[in-house]
């Protein structure tokens, strides 16, 4: 009975074929399907919020099928962990501003802040947390983290004296008061003047606590 071999695709000589395996045992699809998913957590908890956000819900916002969210993720809380952030070109826009002068430098920080807001990459991952920081204890963590050690490392340098802890907030309070009513809650017309009107006027807040309060005042 003739005998017929079945054709490999390798010469004569040639050892059997190895599999081609991504590096780390990692497909580089999955790294884009876990980024498609964050995305569309990020987009879907800046909409909604937490609780009102189905893990159904990122699933289909993505296009990827339910399983892969648990696969990636595990959970809806972890999903939310990962989707929390303040853009690292935040405290880098603020150091940036804090290097200047000392003159406009309040106008300098609003302007700062407002940039990083106005880039459509950064806000939904801004969003997810300032939406969810009344409701969340880890969006309110991340939202007070960034009201005290990343504006305070960033003007570190010009705040000082025994109430700066007072005024660092006091900043936040002002810089957190206009992402809510500018961008979530939108009062008109804030959302409507442009950044630079909004550096102009409310700079001058800025500027009261970047000083010392005077004992005598």
């Amino acid at each position: 009975m003739r005998r017929y071999r079945r054709k490999t695709g390798r010469r004569r000589g040639e050892g059997p074929r190895r599999s081609q395996r991504h590096p780390g045992g990692r497909r580089p699809g999955e790294n884009r399907t876990r980024e498609q998913i964050l995305d569309a957590a990020r987009e879907c908890f800046a909409e909604r919020g937490y609780d009102a956000t189905s893990v159904r819900r990122i699933a289909e916002t993505a296009g990827v099928d339910q399983a892969l969210v648990h696969h990636f993720y595990g959970t809806k809380e972890k999903l939310f962990l990962n989707a929390l952030e303040i853009p690292m070109r935040m405290p880098e826009a603020l150091a940036e501003a804090a290097a200047g002068d000392r003159a406009g430098l309040g106008s300098r920080i609003v302007l700062a802040h407002l940039r990083v807001w106005e880039d459509a990459s950064a806000r939904p991952a801004m969003m997810t947390t300032l939406r969810s920081a009344a409701t969340h204890r880890s969006a309110a963590a991340v939202l007070r983290d960034y009201a005290t050690e990343t504006i305070r490392e960033a003007l570190g340098k010009v705040i000082t004296g025994e109430d700066a802890e007072l005024r660092v907030a006091l900043i936040a309070t002002t810089l957190i008061g206009l992402s809510l009513t500018r961008y979530l809650v939108r009062l008109d017309p804030v959302p409507e003047v442009s950044p630079g009107e909004l550096a102009a006027r409310l700079g001058p807040v800025i500027d009261l606590h970047l000083d010392p309060a005077d004992p005598a005042a």
